[in-house]
């Protein structure tokens, strides 16, 4: 029996970092959500392996600490492992923890049992296993799911640089920053929009000082109208909210323009799985 598992782009909608734990662990507050493109997962039986295609596998070796293999060793499961990777490695989409959380929910699905404390593999791993909206805190163990988000037309934008997140965790000003203020249900994307204005990324001034380029993407996106222009995660992706499909559509294209990854999307309901 071969299984697949949608591994979805994990996007933070906003990012606080609240504190420092005495072992070094940030911890963070974050309104999360997921979109409908991402990597995918192939799992069948067999001894445990990986190979990896996709536009993206070039930046990705099969080495034993990949994160598909030790989240394939912490499940103590055995399996033949395919990873597709569509999304930038090391980008601040979670694409390495997507991946792992896909392989433990195929490996559930095959009857392996799922760890305990899946954070060890990553702070975005326990809320990539579910992949819906949530509320993550601490170092990531702390997930509290959310209803569905309204509808939300994306583009994604990687400038194709890479930004090394301890070094983003370092220049940060300050690590007591307030959490977020409470999250509503939101009535449409407008409510969601003008909530969001009132947060923000705490990672997104360091990794500007980083990598500049990051403050042109941002720039760009908002130059194409939209609504919204922030970095996920500890970057350098960086996302735009849009009026309309046809919007994001059209920014998407003109700013693949620039020789940046540039997609556009909408938010996904659930990982796909067959």
């Amino acid at each position: 029996m071969t299984l697949t598992e949608g591994a979805p782009a994990k996007l933070n909608l906003a990012l606080h970092v609240t504190g420092r734990r005495g072992d070094g662990y940030h911890l963070l507050d974050s309104l999360v959500c997921f979109a409908a493109l991402g990597d995918v997962v192939t799992l069948t039986p067999g001894p445990l392996s990986l190979t990896i295609d996709g536009p993206f596998a070039a930046g990705l070796e099969a080495e034993a600490d990949n994160l598909c293999l030790r989240a394939a060793r912490l499940a103590g499961g055995q399996a033949a492992i395919r990873l597709t990777k569509h999304l930038p490695v090391a980008s601040g989409i979670g694409g390495g923890s997507a991946d792992a959380a896909a392989v433990l929910r195929g490996l559930a699905r095959m009857g392996h049992p799922m760890p305990d404390r899946t954070e060890r593999l990553g702070a975005d791993v326990p809320v990539c296993l579910a992949s819906r909206p949530a509320r993550m805190q601490g170092i990531g163990e702390v997930v509290t799911p959310l209803p569905p988000l309204p509808a939300l037309h994306l583009v994604l934008v990687n400038p194709r640089v890479a930004v090394p997140t301890p070094a983003i965790f370092a220049g940060l000003a300050r690590r007591d920053n307030a959490p977020l203020p409470r999250i509503p249900a939101f009535a449409d994307a407008d409510a969601l929009i003008g909530w969001l204005a009132g947060t923000r990324n705490d990672l997104q001034a360091p990794a500007i000082a980083a990598a500049p380029v990051i403050a042109q993407v941002l720039e760009a996106l908002s130059g194409q109208g939209a609504r919204l222009a922030r970095m996920s995660g500890s970057g350098a992706t960086c996302f735009g909210l849009f009026a309309d499909a046809a919007a994001a559509s059209r920014a998407a294209a003109a700013l693949a323009r620039n020789g940046w990854w540039a997609v556009p999307t909408e938010l996904a309901s659930a990982p796909a799985a067959r």
